[in-house]
């Protein structure tokens, strides 16, 4: 009976923790459709920003441009900017953002580079500060954030420029998560400064000639310190979004799982009852006999 009853109090825990992850994947089901529509609706300005530069840096050619497209002329010094979540339980969102921006942070070293991570996030900051702690400058903890704005985005961008000002690193790279959909979120990593200009794409709009009033250069000192904190904000919303679409289906997958160990606790429970009912009738009848 000891058996059984230890039986029945761990099909009772079993069954409370599915009803706290099936909460968990409706809040996060909740949370995913406003998260989804503003990574989607920041897409179109950021590309158009990118397609805009495009062409102001097609306008430069044989010129020397802003510090942040031309760079400082060396990559000794870089930056890490790593993206994560504020909170777990979420599959393996956080570690594989963790995991890609420690590849990098290796793969620098070895060359002999010198290496600062800026850590966005609890998540990432736990994951990397056991081998990376004496490279973390600083942890920015948006947990108090509900809803991420452009007001959390543009103080990691200001420290960045600022930083970049002062000579402290050459380039900075942003690693995040890019929502595709609830079951892929795909790792990216994303060079901010000096900004990293695709080459012009041979479409029509792209073949269009502009007169900027005024110069290239001019509107490019100002464009290019906005679109750093534009594409750090699209990286949050990504992250945001990849965030939410993971942690669904990270407690689709244990609710699921949690109702299969019921149903195997469950039939083990009814198999050892009766089992006890068996052995008491034998017993029972065994006495009547011998009597």
């Amino acid at each position: 009976m000891a058996n059984l009853k230890e039986l029945k109090n761990r099909i009772n825990s079993v069954k409370s923790t599915q009803k706290i992850t099936k909460a968990m994947k409706m809040v996060a089901a909740a949370k995913l459709r406003h998260a989804e529509e503003a990574a989607r609706a920041a897409r179109p300005y950021a590309e158009r920003m990118e397609s805009m530069m495009v062409s102001l840096a097609s306008g430069l050619e044989g010129q020397e441009g802003p510090r942040l497209l031309q760079g400082t002329g060396s990559d000794q010094k870089q930056l890490i900017i790593v993206a994560t979540g504020e909170r777990g339980l979420c599959g393996g969102f956080n570690n594989s953002i963790a995991k890609a921006a420690a590849a990098k942070a290796n793969s620098l070293i070895a060359a002999g580079k010198d290496v600062q991570i800026l850590c966005v996030g609890k998540k990432g900051n736990n994951a990397l500060k056991r081998k990376f702690g004496h490279l973390i400058i600083d942890l920015v903890d948006l947990s108090a954030s509900k809803k991420i704005g452009f007001s959390d985005a543009q103080p990691i961008a200001q420290r960045a420029l600022a930083m970049f000002d002062n000579g402290e690193f050459d380039v900075c790279t942003i690693f995040y998560a890019k929502y595709i959909s609830v079951l892929t979120q795909e790792v990216t990593e994303q060079q901010l400064i000096p900004a990293s200009i695709p080459e012009k794409s041979g479409d029509e709009e792209s073949e269009i000639d502009y007169d900027y009033e005024p110069e290239e250069e001019e509107i490019l000192a100002d464009l290019l310190p906005r679109n750093v904190s534009v594409q750090v904000y699209r990286s949050l919303l990504e992250n945001a979004a990849s965030e939410q679409g993971a942690r669904m289906s990270a407690m689709d997958n244990a609710t699921r799982n949690a109702g299969d160990m019921i149903d195997k606790l469950s039939l083990k429970y009814n198999r050892e009852r009766q089992a006890a009912i068996t052995s008491e009738l034998i017993e029972i009848i065994s006495g009547a006999e011998a009597v």
